[in-house]
């Protein structure tokens, strides 16, 4: 900006200046655009191993930003966790993470603890969020100092959700819902910064009068970035010699209070959650519009423990007990 900042007509020079900040916010896009042909995988010549198709990162951080999606993720891993009878080699734990993990990335590694013989001892859960499959099979674990782990594909077991682009690394299952999450999320994000801002969309300052000196100009501009935030609902004084009665002008932008459909985004994208989950209504602790019900909760959590919970089970245990390093008196056990 020039430091000749008049606002007279003395100079023909016209100036704009914006006072607050953006948010960065994360966009289902971001995880989505690259889902092409090839699975939206490629390998790192660099490092030696495949880039997952979608950026874990970004999917943790989505999780923990919407309040439906990420709980809705610990309801799941509770209810499959409660029908997995434990064995000594896993502990409550790791069967937990393991299945927090399949559920939030689609997949899970837990790496084999062996004895002196060879043995194994025990199952420990990896984070999802940092594990690479290698072109050999083999698995690096990724490390902040660079000097990332390797480990044997002998010596992990990789639980995947199945993808037909590629059978490399697995996919969540609630894909679809990503975009109704992120407009939940920046519905609320929209509404913060709303009141945050002093309960309005923002103005425009318009100044014409030719006795506004530069100086003056500096001075509005500084009382109206101290007058932004919770708590500073402050009034400005404006005193200007021998002023025009229109010399300035405070428009407003947008009318949040005939646009904005906040409810009602809230409400629609909520039911894509459950729907992207197959989660009933019921247990997911929403409260019923007007006099409608949701149903028997009882048989809603049986039908979903039959149809969603004993098969994500099934599937853990299935993959534990085939692993040929896993014995018989280590195999797990589900509660049916």
């Amino acid at each position: 900006m020039e430091d000749n900042r008049s606002l007279t007509n003395k100079s023909s020079q016209t100036i704009a200046f914006n006072i607050g900040e953006t948010w960065d916010t994360i966009t289902g896009l971001d995880a989505l655009h690259c889902m092409d042909e090839s699975g939206g995988i490629f390998f790192d010549d660099y490092n030696e191993f495949w880039i997952p198709p979608l950026d874990r990162t970004l999917l943790l951080k989505i999780s923990k930003s919407n309040p439906y999606h990420g709980p809705i993720i610990f309801s799941r891993k509770n209810m499959a966790a409660e029908l997995i009878q434990l064995s000594s080699v896993l502990s409550r734990e790791d069967l937990e993470a393991a299945l927090y993990n399949f559920l939030l990335f689609g997949d899970c590694p837990l790496l084999k603890i062996r004895n002196r013989l060879g043995k194994v001892t025990r199952l420990v859960t990896l984070s999802s969020v940092w594990i690479r499959v290698k072109k050999n099979g083999d698995f690096a674990y990724l490390q902040r100092n660079g000097e990332h782990l390797t480990y044997r594909k002998e010596d992990v077991i990789f639980i995947k959700q199945y993808d037909p682009y590629q059978q490399i690394y697995g996919v969540p299952d609630y894909m679809g819902g990503l975009q109704s999450a992120q407009l939940n999320t920046d519905a609320t994000l929209f509404r913060r910064k709303y009141y945050k801002n002093g309960a309005h969309c923002g103005f425009i300052f318009y100044a014409t009068d030719p006795n506004l000196d530069p100086d003056k100009q500096k001075e509005l501009e500084e009382s109206m970035a101290a007058s932004k935030g919770v708590g500073n609902f402050r009034s400005l004084f404006v005193n200007i010699p021998d002023g025009k009665p229109d010399g300035i002008k405070i428009i407003p932008v947008g009318d949040i209070a005939t646009k904005d459909d906040f409810t009602n985004i809230k409400s629609v994208t909520s039911q894509d959650m459950l729907a992207a989950h197959r989660f009933p209504p019921g247990l997911s602790g929403i409260i019923p519009a007007g006099t409608s019900s949701f149903g028997d909760p009882l048989k809603n959590d049986e039908a979903y423990r039959k149809n969603e919970s004993i098969p994500l089970a099934r599937k853990l245990v299935e993959a534990i007990n085939q692993d040929i390093d896993i014995t018989k008196k280590h195999c797990l056990n589900l509660h049916t």
